[in-house]
Order: structure tokens, then C-alpha cells, then sequence
């Protein structure tokens, strides 16, 4: 006896969303959660964020389009300057929106103490520094977390504005292979 059209259509629809369900489980499997605070200080005596490059029209953009700054910024577990270190966040920052305040971020997050001591992230993408949660790429790691993948949701704690220090809350949400 000869399966009919439709049962062949309804099993074909079966199969792929048991496909799809099994690679939304695979997806969160082995996810690992978690927060750190980044510190970002520009000013004063001992900065964590120096600009090292700026275009011509720089000083003229009220975006700061063009300015690239090294950062070195302290990766503490809570939102205060004084709560423990568990590493640093490594690389640069880009001013690149003509528009709004839009950085491409490209850093690693070196842990120097805790649970995660010895391994990075690698973490690139856009900033646009005024939305209240910006999501950027977890593109690599090392150690525990080589050949991570995963985002980061980034949340300004406090934009600096009165202290000198940006306090950026980040979430990291990431899967190692």
C-alpha cells in the first residue's frame, strides 16, 4: 500500500521540526552565564583608555567619528571600583558612527583570577554606547574557553559623567567546544 502525498508532506514537516527542537537544545547545552564590570577610565592620572589615533575632522564631530582608543580596563564581580579584579578587558575602540555614539569594540577579556584565571575572550562588535542593552560577538577564546562562542550584553551601570569612570555591566553567555 502507497503512502499518500499528504502523509509523506506531514512526515517530511515532523522530521524537520524535530531537527530544529534537537539544534535549539544543542544551542543551550553547555551554555555558561555570567557578569563582570568593566572600568573604563579616560582621564586623570592613571587612565585605562588612552586615544591613540583620531582623523583630521575629529575634534569637529559631535559623535567623536574617527577616534581609536587602547584599552586596559579592570574586570571586577561587582559594580564598585574597589570589588576584586578577576581580569582585564584588552584592545581598542573605535568611534565609528557619524550619527550617534556607535563604537566597533574589539577586545579580549583576560582573566587573571577566579573561576575562569588563564582563559580569554575574544569579543568584536558595535557598541552603540546610548541604548540601554548593547549585544556584541564572543568570536574565540582560550583555555577553558577555546573556541568559545556566544554574545556578551553589555548595560552602562554609569556613563562617567560626574566620576570620570564608565561602569559597563557585561553578561557574558558563552559555549566552549
Amino acid at each position: 500500500m502507497a503512502a499518500s502525498p499528504a502523509f509523506l508532506v506531514l512526515a517530511v514537516l515532523l522530521c524537520a521540526a524535530a531537527a530544529v527542537a534537537r539544534a535549539a537544545d544543542d544551542g543551550a547545552a553547555g551554555m555558561t552565564k555570567f557578569k563582570v564590570y568593566f572600568h573604563d577610565v579616560v582621564g586623570g592620572t592613571k587612565p585605562t583608555a588612552i586615544r591613540v589615533a583620531q582623523a583630521a575632522s575629529t575634534n569637529g564631530s559631535s559623535t567623536f567619528f574617527g577616534a581609536v582608543f587602547a584599552i586596559d580596563d579592570p574586570l571586577t564581580t561587582d559594580a564598585a571600583s574597589s570589588s576584586s579584579e578577576v581580569g582585564r578587558a584588552q584592545g581598542s575602540y573605535t568611534f565609528a558612527d557619524q550619527k550617534t555614539f556607535g563604537l566597533l569594540m574589539n577586545m579580549n577579556f583576560v582573566f587573571t583570577a577566579g573561576d575562569h584565571k588563564g582563559s580569554t575572550l575574544a569579543i568584536v562588535g558595535r557598541n552603540e554606547v546610548l541604548s540601554a542593552v548593547r549585544e556584541m560577538s564572543i568570536v574565540g577564546g582560550s583555555g577553558k574557553f577555546r573556541m568559545a562562542r556566544g554574545y556578551v550584553e553589555a548595560r552602562t551601570v554609569d556613563s562617567g559623567a560626574n566620576s570620570g569612570e564608565t561602569i559597563v555591566e557585561y553578561t557574558v553567555f558563552v559555549k566552549a567546544a
